[in-house]
């Protein structure tokens, strides 16, 4: 036997109405007669009970006969099996796996603290028995493997300033990420017949060592974007007013005079304070 197969026991409530019977009528007998016979009734009374099994919702059990595997009752109630079966409770409800922060190096070798929250359950009682010897400490093991593989195939964040154009990152692709994540622990828990319900990351940040540098790093990024779409409306905005002002010959400039009015138009665009206005009572050129 290689795989699960499922059965169903006898009549658990048809088995208990016997064992009262023989039980409390073997006493009675026997008060009454005297006779040893009314012991053998008793004797079989007892081997009765413990062939009963309760099988709540959402749990199983895997049956044994002396290291033999007979098949597994997924069905709820009462039900009568081999008193000598061996009898192994498995839950089959989703479960909750959140992981410890972990520290591992993502693509491009920087330490981050990652950990996971994995939503999982028994499909196949046979596989999480026999194929594994702790189905339990299996899923912790394999789920931290995961976790690290799959932070070393993704950079944290995407850089510009390292020639990095990653589509996926562990920061900014969650559902691209949780995705990969579910396939890998997929794969790697099968063997113990296990189900994935759901993956996704649960923390993520830089390792405490460099956290501080890399938080500068982002703001630095952020400052030259920011920078960068200033200078961009500026030229714009001067070469509209430089195109006005021709347009309406309100002022002849010369080269010299487009650069000095061009280098004050930015000054006062891309500067960080307000600028102070100067009022020039004579001409252009004092």
């Amino acid at each position: 036997m290689t795989q699960e197969k499922t059965i169903n026991g006898s009549n658990g409530y048809v088995m208990l109405a016997i064992f009262f019977l023989l039980f409390f009528g073997s006493i009675i007998g026997f008060i009454s007669t005297g006779n040893p016979f009314w012991g053998i009734a008793m004797f079989f009374a007892i081997l009765i009970l413990p062939g009963l099994i309760l099988v709540n919702p959402n749990e199983s059990r895997v049956l044994l006969l002396f290291g033999d595997y007979k098949g597994t009752v997924k069905k709820n109630g009462l039900f009568w099996v081999n008193p000598f079966y061996t009898k192994k409770k498995i839950s089959l409800r989703a479960r909750n796996f959140d992981s410890e922060r972990l520290k591992v190096n993502d693509k491009l070798g920087n330490p981050v603290m990652i950990s996971t929250i994995l939503v999982w359950r028994v499909m196949d009682t046979f596989k999480a028995s026999f194929d594994v010897d702790n189905f339990e400490n299996f899923v912790v093991v394999q789920t931290d493997a995961a976790v690290r593989k799959l932070a070393s195939m993704y950079p944290y964040d995407n850089f510009a300033d390292e020639g990095l154009d990653e589509d996926i990152t562990l920061r900014s692709s969650m559902n691209e990420v949780s995705s990969a994540l579910e396939k890998e622990l997929e794969e790697r828990l099968e063997i113990a017949g296990i189900e994935v319900l759901e993956a996704r990351i649960g923390y993520l940040a830089y390792a405490n060592e460099i956290a501080s540098a890399m938080l500068k790093r982002q703001q630095a990024t952020a400052i030259v974007a920011a920078r960068h779409k200033i200078v961009e409306g500026a030229v714009s905005m001067v070469e509209m007013a430089l195109d006005e002002l021709s347009r309406k010959e309100l002022v002849d400039l010369d080269a010299e005079r487009r650069a000095a009015m061009v280098s004050n138009l930015m000054v006062v665009l891309c500067g960080d304070r307000d600028a102070t206005p100067v009022v020039n009572a004579g001409t252009l050129n004092h």
